[in-house]
């Protein structure tokens, strides 16, 4: 009869064997490579000694030689001080690939942060489905997408991106709300050896889905240096979050700086005299929100808008801004992408949004029409129409056209909408309006006066149209404000709206049709 001590004996050789599933010819291998192992990544990511393993002997059933965990890593613990799920794929092990055991680890963890209302972080390091298995590997490829679904909007989702990524496996990250990545990492659907067998097309892994292509095209939200970055990425993108969308987001630090500062008063010489001499507005975001901090999402792609997070009276905001160094700041099909996504993030987890604003307008031309500026910046539109969260927009400079609207004007829902002293909101600037309504009045003045009559014509737009009291008269804004009361205004702002509860009205509808 085996005793208790034997018992216990055989349990601390089973539990050393699963923490390095391929032995000591594993670890060599891993060290040569000079990766950290799937638990390892695990523990760089969370609070330390946080970590509690679900399912670590887990193995294929009538397989004597399988491995235990069967490719992946899973288990729960601690992100300054909350609770999350965390899968690590382990590519040590059958490269990482997804097979049935692996599923229905990767299942249960799901389902404990659905009944847990807890974050979910996948590390991915994944050579896709298990040839091997067949049909087997492809259907908990699909039962695990089917969970993520449940997960959407419900709890945060993080997908970190480690080594190549391919085939089916790119179905799971990209479903999920943040996609983080090294950058030697790579992901596509299918691999440039069989491109070239199919097509004949040469490319290398790099161009076709290395990380700065992807961060480019705006899979990617960020790209990281190392392992560590990226895993410190994602805990600090966790700060921003709640736990799930039946809570509020963490509260740091409130209060600070209830008074103006020199900071503050640095705004008031932001805006250059000249309407066409750009500012970087990550100058501006620096100055209105809690210690300067923001985490910048997507910052590779469509730089000439800005997304990412702040905190306002140590609450979390979602920041969409224009970036007058790029584009003159004008909105296109890709960053319409961008902000669509980034609004019906906050909106999901009740995060308010801080529009700060400095737009021409849509980026004309034949390239962009046939990019589909049109569908795309519809989404923009209805994004912000469906937002439910409280939302403030400060107009720094330009709001034209389309610009004004989808930037957060007050008739598509906006709460507060401030203005600086600099903003100029109408239909198109004041060159643009000399040369649609102006051309007969200069083609009949003598060529030496044209010049001092165009810019008569300007000055006079300007005056009575493109400033920004006609807006305030008439209430389209709620208040002209100095530049350097702008982050205590928005303080007030969000404090009145705190307790925002937007209804709509019953509607039988079963959904509506996003613009896709």
């Amino acid at each position: 009869m085996t005793g208790t001590a034997e018992k216990l004996a055989e349990l601390r050789k089973l539990l050393e064997i699963a923490e390095e599933p391929t032995g000591e010819k594993g670890i060599q291998k891993r060290i040569a490579k000079g990766v950290a192992s799937a638990r390892e990544r695990v523990n760089i990511l969370l609070d330390p000694g946080s970590f509690v393993e679900m399912g670590a002997l887990m193995r294929s059933p009538g397989q004597p030689h399988a491995l235990y965990g069967d490719g992946v890593v899973t288990g729960r613990g601690m992100i300054d001080g909350r609770p999350v799920v965390v899968i690590s794929h382990d590519s040590g092990v059958q490269g990482g690939s997804v097979g049935e055991t692996f599923g229905r680890r990767v299942r249960l963890a799901m389902e404990f942060a659905y009944n847990n209302a807890c974050p979910v972080v996948v590390i991915n390091d994944s050579g896709g489905a298990r040839i091997q298995e067949g049909v087997t590997a492809l259907a908990w490829y699909a039962t695990m997408c089917r969970l993520q679904e449940d997960l959407s909007g419900f709890v945060p989702m993080v997908a970190v991106m480690f080594g190549k990524c391919a085939a089916g496996s790119v179905y799971g990250p990209v479903n999920m709300d943040v996609l983080i990545a090294t950058d030697d990492s790579y992901m596509f659907v299918t691999g440039p050896e069989v491109i070239k067998g199919i097509t004949g097309e040469d490319i290398s892994a790099e161009e076709l889905g290395g990380a700065a292509v992807q961060a480019r095209n705006g899979l990617l939200h960020h790209v990281a240096k190392t392992e560590t970055d990226a895993l410190n990425w994602a805990r600090e993108y966790l700060s921003y979050l709640p736990s799930s969308c039946i809570e509020e987001p963490p509260v740091i630090n409130p209060g600070l700086e209830p008074e103006l500062t020199d900071s503050d008063l640095e705004l008031n010489r932001i805006i250059p005299d000249s309407d066409r001499q750009g500012y970087d507005m990550h100058e501006v975001l620096l100055r209105i929100f809690d210690d300067g901090a923001f985490l910048e999402v997507g910052e590779a792609a469509a730089q000439n808008l800005i997304t990412g997070f702040a905190r306002v009276d140590g609450r979390p905001v979602g920041v969409i801004a224009n970036q007058p160094m790029v584009l003159g700041g004008a909105l296109d099909a890709a960053c319409s992408d961008k902000g669509a996504y980034f609004i019906r993030l906050c909106d999901a987890f009740n995060i308010p949004l801080v529009y700060v604003v400095d737009t021409p307008g849509v980026l004309p031309g034949v390239e962009e029409e046939r990019n589909g500026v049109i569908k795309r910046g519809g989404r923009m539109f209805r994004a912000l129409i469906e937002a439910t969260v409280p939302i403030v927009t400060i107009v720094t400079r330009k709001a034209y056209g389309g610009g004004y609207a989808v930037m957060g004007c007050k008739q598509l829902g906006v709460d507060i909408n401030l203005a600086w002293p600099t903003a100029r909101i109408a239909v198109i600037g004041a060159d643009g309006m000399v040369t649609v309504t102006g051309k007969k009045t200069l083609a009949a003045t003598p060529p030496e006066q044209r010049e001092t009559v165009r810019k008569q014509m300007v000055d006079f737009y300007n005056a009575l149209i493109d400033n920004p009291w006609v807006a305030a008269e008439r209430g389209y804004i709620d208040a002209v404000i100095e530049p350097s009361a702008t982050r205590l205004e928005i303080r007030k702002a969000l404090r009145l709206l705190r307790d925002k509860n937007a209804v709509r009205k019953p509607n039988p509808r079963k959904h509506n049709l996003f613009p896709m």
